[in-house]
């Protein structure tokens, strides 16, 4: 049967992250749709001071509305966690299933600066925003991620800088996202970053219900570094 998939990038990043996940799912005969959130990768052009969260949100939900999909399930990967629940709050009825690829998870009336614990990190990501005219924030190196070495170099040449506005404004939630049955997290264990940076996703996926979480072992680039694992996980939510 075939199915609906929409994948949401992380931070810096653009739909291009996708690019080997969804050639597999679409080479089985399912419907791929891998947004660039506006501001970044090919859309970075539209980078303005006016570009928020609630932006990111409705470039998403636009795809769900524009092309008439129903029963999808919907993946989003690090900042994109934060975005896909976000849409599957706006838009339960349309979400199928959730898969949150070594993600944020969002809290209602908090940004994602709010909810990063690391006082050293926001204040960091601030200060490299001011350095650089104060509208966006620079990319952090691919490295960092644990990314395979084969994959740094093109990681390094597509990546953006992130609207800073993104960061700053808070999540509006009715709490709706959580009530959808199939909600899944992949936890990447080559990488252990959130911890650095003051997020703790498993701690609210642990404490709620309806969740299934796995573990590969591979770095936070999910996509890039296992695109066939992650088809399979996405075929399975």
């Amino acid at each position: 049967m075939s199915r609906s998939f929409v994948l949401v990038h992380g931070a810096w990043r653009g739909g291009w992250c996708y690019t080997r996940t969804a050639a597999l799912l679409r080479a089985a005969g399912h419907r791929v749709f891998t947004p660039t959130l506006t501001g970044l990768g090919e859309r970075s052009h539209l980078a303005t001071g006016s570009v928020g969260f609630r932006t990111h949100v409705d470039d998403v939900a636009n795809v769900l509305r524009w092309e008439g999909l129903d029963d999808v399930v919907l993946c989003g990967h690090s900042y994109g966690g934060m975005v896909a629940a976000a849409v599957a709050d706006a838009m339960p009825d349309r979400i199928a299933a959730l898969l949150f690829l070594d993600a944020i998870l969002p809290e209602a009336g908090k940004s994602l600066l709010d909810i990063c614990a690391a006082e050293e990190v926001a204040t960091g990501l601030l200060r490299s925003a001011a350095a650089s005219g104060g509208r966006l924030v620079p990319p952090l190196p691919a490295a960092l991620f644990g990314l395979n070495e084969a994959d740094v170099a093109m990681v390094e040449a597509l990546c953006t800088p992130h609207p800073l506005p993104c960061f700053c404004e808070p999540v509006e939630l009715t709490g709706a996202w959580e009530g959808i049955a199939r909600k899944t997290y992949v936890r990447a264990t080559g990488w252990a970053g959130y911890a650095a940076l003051g997020f703790d996703p498993m701690a609210k996926v642990e404490a709620g219900a309806g969740w299934s979480t796995i573990d590969v072992d591979c770095g936070h680039e999910v996509a890039l570094d296992a695109p066939a694992r992650l088809a399979d996980m996405l075929l399975n939510a």
